[in-house]
């Protein structure tokens, strides 16, 4: 056997700001080093994990002097998970950290100047603030460095809880998650715990095989609850046996199913889910408006804040009332529906099927008869027919994918000069680059980043984009 190779240590790394996916970064020797588990302003010794041509890939081992901003983290999982990687950066040092990152990105990549840079809006919950979570099962859970120095033998390596960062079939068993309100941990461990007692087999990732495979759950501020248990195998009765107990445990839940996966990949949304309990959807109220949430919508997860970005929508829009609104990638249709009051008409288009018709039935379940929606890519549907048979927008409303806007969806919309554009980005990147695209013709007026997701890196940031006229 060959012998490993002895880590290369950095010493007394300065960490000075924060990187692409929220990474801590610094120098060494003019070299550029990504660190796991710092934050700007320690000082540290990092293990370099990987080495690139360009920098090198690490993570702190060992602190010389702690940031000011450093904070203890309050979940156990913390520095396994690394589901909430700036749980040990100060709130208000994340928002700051954010709003650099959409001015930035304006600058380097944009290009632009924006009129008026409005400060982040923070969230109003900084935990227990998502709607829906998914949770994996394991028949062989992923062990802690400290576990394994231990030497300890672990008879039980069953496990439901989170991918290791990196690691497709490392799963971290999770005692408590901070990020959905009850009974969310307690339904995980229960289940969990009773599929052990009555020894249901855990998944196993690389054989392919075993029966408990994946835990989904929605919770929406109304208080309902909405279970999913994905299983690899169609076992009626061991089905039947832990369905029955979750109902009797558990009597919040109002919509139950199960899903039978027998695929390698996780993916669910291509497969029948069978209605065990209770109501097929569950709904949720954002401001005025009421949406039917199926097992198989989409929809945001953080529903409080959500009515905080859907407002600032509305107060950039600032809609009179007899304004024609385009409203593109609009997903279930959250975003016209919740406009459509403000308006004389609003047209959403969406590629994904499924989540036009829930927008056709949350229309007719509000009452609201002046939304049109259509399935389609938005690159095919917004046509110059589309506009000629729809009316000309007044408003132009568009929250796309982190990819952004494909450049002939940037070319129709020069096309069509709408008067205002109100542009939604979860990726501040591709936002600045389409911006780019429309500057000869559009001006930023002004900027709201919106925090949806704390203790992440993610941002949500929102543009009002004007006509300039001649």
């Amino acid at each position: 056997m060959g012998r490993r190779r002895k880590p290369r240590i950095l010493e007394n790394v300065t960490i000075t700001g924060l990187a692409d996916k929220g990474r801590a970064v610094g120098r060494y020797e003019e070299k550029v080093v990504f660190v796991e588990n710092a934050v700007p302003g320690d000082v540290v010794d990092v293990r370099v994990m990987k080495k690139k041509s360009g920098y090198d890939i690490g993570t702190a081992i060992k602190y010389h002097q702690e940031s000011p901003d450093r904070i203890e983290p309050f979940c156990k999982h913390f520095e396994d998970c690394g589901g909430c990687s700036w749980q040990n950066l100060a709130y208000p040092t994340q928002l700051l950290h954010k709003e650099n990152t959409v001015k930035n990105a304006m600058t380097r990549i944009g290009k632009i100047e924006v009129d008026t840079m409005l400060p982040i809006l923070p969230a109003g919950e900084t935990t227990y603030y998502r709607n829906k979570m998914e949770y994996t099962f394991s028949n062989k859970r992923w062990l802690s460095e400290k576990e394994i120095e231990s030497e300890a033998e672990f008879a039980n390596r069953k496990a439901l809880g989170f991918h290791k960062p990196g690691g497709f079939n490392k799963i971290i068993d999770i005692n408590h998650c901070f990020l959905q309100g009850d009974p969310s941990n307690a339904i995980r461990n229960g289940l969990r715990d009773f599929a052990i007692e009555h020894d249901y087999s855990f998944y196993d990732i690389r054989a392919q095989k075993g029966l408990l495979r994946n835990l989904l759950m929605r919770i929406t501020t109304t208080g309902e609850v909405m279970v999913i248990l994905s299983v690899h195998e169609n076992d009626e009765a061991a089905i039947k046996h832990m369905l029955d107990y979750l109902l009797e445990a558990f009597p919040s839940i109002t919509s139950l199913f199960y899903v039978i996966n027998g695929k390698r990949n996780d993916f669910i949304l291509d497969l029948d889910f069978h209605l065990y309990s209770g109501k097929e959807f569950i709904t949720e109220n954002l401001g005025d408006v009421t949406f039917k949430i199926g097992p198989k919508s989409f929809f945001q997860t953080n529903s409080r804040q959500a009515v905080a970005l859907y407002d600032k929508i509305v107060e950039f829009a600032d809609m009179q009332g007899e304004e024609n609104v385009y409203d593109l990638y609009t997903g279930i249709g959250s975003i016209a529906l919740y406009v459509a009051q403000k308006c004389r008409h609003v047209v959403g288009v969406e590629e994904i099927e499924a989540a036009i018709e829930d927008a056709k039935e949350n229309a007719e379940l509000n009452k609201m008869d002046n939304t049109t929606f259509y399935a389609g890519d938005v690159k095919d549907i917004l046509t110059d027919d589309f506009a000629e048979k729809h009316g000309k927008p007044d408003i132009v409303i568009t929250d796309p994918p982190r990819a952004g806007m494909h450049p002939k969806v940037v070319d129709i919309l020069l096309e069509l000069e709408s008067p205002k554009i109100v542009y939604v980005s979860c990726n501040p990147a591709t936002q600045a680059r389409d911006l780019n695209l429309m500057k000869e013709k559009y001006r930023v007026v002004k900027m709201q980043p919106v925090d949806m997701f704390p203790h992440t890196y993610h941002i949500e940031n929102i543009a009002l984009l004007e006509l300039i006229v001649e």
